[in-house]
Parts: structure tokens; sequence; C-alpha cells
């Protein structure tokens, strides 16, 4: 469902930008290591709410993580009916759909390598033509299922991954990357300091006037 959408951008408060602190390990993580990593730190986005920076992009607070909203752009909600909660939150673009999720990852980094190639994998098993590629962040993936352009990107931070898609048509497939690229540049995750196993999600919470919004359709609906 239509949530809201942005016509033009308008100020915003600027934040502070905090330092940079090096995770805990996760308990739950049972890799091995010999050598304790460097903490992986992320500087010229998408940001740690750590190094969150002092701009004036328009962002919607997800809770787990802060997505930029472009001009021109829509918010949609997809509620999952069976747990009663968010399935997931969308930016509708003049040139795709893009959802941007956060994981809980090792210190050690790698799981969007992983994940990348699961998902390469999946893909072709589903018909798709797919084309894997190297981009800003290293490893992305272009794939064509039916009339539908995909595009993925990953990046590896302190202890969460973050994945970002943008799916439209073929017609838009040449424009869609770009506009992926900086919607994922400007996000901010919140990891938090819990532990977690790696891969799980971190959890999606809706602004209080969007959820109120969803609460009055469906009741209305009811």
């Amino acid at each position: 469902m239509g949530i809201f959408g942005r016509k033009r951008r308008e100020p915003v408060e600027p934040v502070r930008r905090g330092r940079h602190a090096a995770p805990e390990p996760d308990e739950i993580d049972d890799e091995i290591e010999v050598e304790e990593p460097e903490p992986i730190v992320v500087t010229d986005g998408p940001f740690d709410i750590s190094d969150m920076p002092e701009d004036q992009v328009p962002r919607i607070d997800l809770g787990s993580v802060q997505v930029p909203v472009p001009d021109g752009s829509q918010v949609q909600v997809e509620m999952d009916p069976a747990a009663g909660g968010v399935r997931a939150v969308h930016v509708v673009t003049p040139v795709g759909q893009v959802t941007v999720s956060a994981y809980a990852a090792p210190r050690s980094g790698g799981l969007w390598q992983e994940v990348g190639e699961e998902l390469t994998e999946q893909l072709r098993a589903d018909g798709a033509k797919v084309s894997p590629g190297e981009g800003e962040w290293g490893f992305e993936l272009s794939a064509l299922l039916g009339d539908v352009a995909l595009r993925f990107i990953g990046v590896d931070g302190p202890r969460w991954m973050l994945r970002g898609v943008i799916a439209g048509p073929q017609s838009e497939a040449a424009q869609a990357p770009a506009m992926l690229r900086e919607i994922v540049r400007n996000t901010i995750v919140v990891r938090g300091d819990s532990p977690m196993p790696v891969r799980t999600p971190l959890p999606i919470t809706l602004p209080d006037a969007v959820a109120q919004h969803i609460a009055q359709q469906q009741g209305q609906q009811a």
C-alpha cells in the first residue's frame, strides 16, 4: 500500500558525527579465528549509525535502517498477514522499486559474497538470465526474470550486511543501477549491540505516523 510520496527535498535537523566504536564479536557466531581481524569501518556509505553523516538527505527511519527517499519517490509498506507484522518497506522510484534490508553478520565480514553466490544459483533455478559482475562495493548481480529487470548490491559493514535490490521494467534497466547505488550509499544501519545469529534480518519498525495510517486502513477494511 502506498503511504506517502515525496515531491521535493526539505531540510532536516543536522546530527553530530559519532566516533566509530569497535564492535563486540557475535556470541552466536561459531567461527574460530586464530588472529583477530581489524573491525570493518564504513566511511563513504552506507553508514553505520556511529558514523552517520551531517547531511540534508531525507530518510525514513525504519529502526534498523534509515533509508533515503529520493525526490519523486513513494514509500510502500508490505505487511505480513500471517505474522502480523511488516514484511518489507519499498521505495518506489520512477525507474523501479528499491528494497533495502539489513542482516546480522560476523565481525570478519564476507557474508555478502556467500549470499550473492546463493542468490545467483536460486535465480538461475527460477529460470532467470543472470549476469554477475563487479561494482562500487564489489560483487553485484543483474538478472532478467520474465519482463522484470533486477539488480542486487550488497555491502559488508561492522557486524551487519546491507542488501539492496531494484526491480523494474527492462526499459529502465540502464538507469536503475544508479538509483539503487544512490539509495544504498546514503542508507544508515542501526545494528544494535545484542548478539544475533548470522543472517538474522534486523527488525523493521515503522514511524508512528505510518503505523497509525496503516492501522486506520486496516480498520476500515475490516
